[in-house]
């Protein structure tokens, strides 16, 4: 096995439970391995400093990482039980580790904006929480890295963190966890037009830190039922995946359990989103799970499927189109938003203004971050967040510390699908649903780095 890869996990495996427990293990070793158990007395310890790491024999680059590793270790937290993480900082620049999806208070989510502790370079910051709802959620850096591409989330400070159910549905017999990265940015001319946004290229793309090539396969039995955690912890892109001869059935975006699981043979994610999916493993043969575009395969994104006794070389095949659609997995669709009782609406509407620079900066309802007064909200009020995207490029939206319900988009209402990371596409519109139900203050901002550094973000306050 390469040592980064992250292993799959079988059922086989005992949750570390106990009324102390702060974190648990799932037995594994390596790059990508399980953090060890801990207690009260001994917090879970993630160390921030630089590493080398190796995408492929002969492919290495130097990256500012979690104990040494991309990703960092998997992090798994039982459903309501206190979790206690040292994080040291062991780099040149302050640092914030922002525990993305769980439901913390605002100062240990790890954004400075709500007025989280930054760790000084050599310093120590203890976090304590408990998180409250099970799934898959992710832990990273919340730093900014405007020009230098070797900072925040172009780097190598991400990582799982699954909150385990107090009761396990039963639904597969084994997990993989897949994380997409995408290194070696560099940034072309910023477009003029305002229907073209700045997009950094990429040299190379991975799952969890490994070039396809260089990988071991991952390894399944007919009959199987795989579940596959995905998440995209790429900076700024987009990404598309197949596995061709099989289907993915989502059983949850962001880690929320969704109202109708449903069959797709493409998976979409936008920057920071998560997907849990089923695949019955059927199709006996080697095929090549990865990305739905030939550049993308050809950039090292992909892993082989290998059937237990199967030979000969990996198969894969480009989808005659997508299928990916948020609406399949919400069920009957939403009532009309005349029809709900809010305390609020709130028009968000998104522009790309160039610098006299010439580099793009992000303004929402006309005013970058730095101008905008924030939304006020009431503790229990329900408000209607109304986004519209008045550019010519996809934002993967993120609220901090709570979810929202998306309950339209374009013209067409859908069923509910809870979240706390959409993709609003280029000139479209989404309606979601927020319940102001975790007091303090809260960020939300593009999770497009070059995007959040260059000003889409606003805060929202509670009064």
């Amino acid at each position: 096995m390469a040592v980064n890869d992250i292993p799959p996990v079988t059922r086989r495996h005992v949750l570390l439970a106990g009324g102390a427990a702060g974190l648990l293990l799932r037995p594994s070793t390596g790059r990508g391995a399980s953090a060890p158990p801990a207690s009260a007395a001994r917090p879970v310890l993630l160390h921030i400093a630089p590493a080398t790491v190796e995408l492929a024999p002969g492919i290495t680059r130097r990256v500012l990482a979690y104990n040494g590793q991309v990703p960092g270790p998997v992090l798994r937290l039982p459903e309501g039980q206190t979790a206690r993480i040292r994080v040291t900082n062991g780099s040149d620049a302050p640092e914030l580790v922002h525990w993305h999806g769980v439901d913390v208070g605002s100062i240990p989510d790890g954004a400075a904006e709500e007025g989280s502790a930054t760790i000084a370079p050599g310093g120590t910051l203890d976090y304590s929480f408990v998180p409250t709802h099970a799934g898959t959620r992710w832990y990273h850096t919340h730093t900014m890295a405007m020009m230098d591409f070797s900072r925040a989330l172009y780097g190598g400070q991400f990582g799982f963190l699954i909150v385990e159910p107090r009761r396990d549905p039963g639904r597969h017999d084994r997990e993989v966890l897949l994380a997409v990265h995408h290194w070696d940015a560099s940034l072309p001319d910023v477009p003029k037009s305002p229907e073209y946004c700045a997009m950094p290229r990429y040299r190379y793309a991975t799952f969890n830190g490994r070039l396809m090539q260089a990988a071991e396969p991952v390894r399944v039995r007919q009959g199987e039922r795989v579940l596959f955690r995905f998440l995209n912890a790429s900076a700024t892109e987009t990404v598309s995946l197949t596995l061709p001869g099989h289907v993915f059935t989502v059983v949850a975006l962001d880690g929320n359990p969704v109202a109708s699981p449903a069959p797709v043979s493409v998976i979409t994610l936008g920057v920071a989103e998560r997907v849990d999916a089923i695949v019955h493993m059927n199709r006996p043969g080697r095929w090549v799970l990865g990305p739905t575009d030939r550049a993308s395969l050809a950039a090292g994104l992909g892993r082989v499927i290998e059937y237990a006794g199967s030979s000969g070389s990996p198969v894969w095949t480009a989808p005659p189109a997508s299928d990916w659609d948020y609406a399949l997995f919400g069920g009957a669709a939403a009532p009309p938003v005349e029809d709900l009782r809010l305390d609020g609406v709130f028009p968000m509407l998104f522009e790309r203004r160039l610098a006299p620079d010439g580099m793009e900066g992000w303004t929402i309802n006309g005013r970058p971050f730095a101008e905008l007064p924030p939304l006020h909200v009431r503790a229990g009020g329900r408000y209607l967040f109304r986004w519209t995207n008045l550019s010519g490029c996809a934002h993967p939206l993120h609220l901090h510390r709570h979810n929202f319900t998306v309950l339209r988009r374009g013209m067409r209402r859908i069923g509910p699908i809870e979240k706390d990371t959409v993709q609003i596409g280029r000139f479209d519109t989404i309606d979601a649903l927020f319940t102001a139900d975790n007091p303090g203050d809260t960020l939300f901002h593009c999770h497009h780095q070059m995007h959040m550094d260059y000003g889409f973000m606003q805060m929202i306050r509670y009064v």
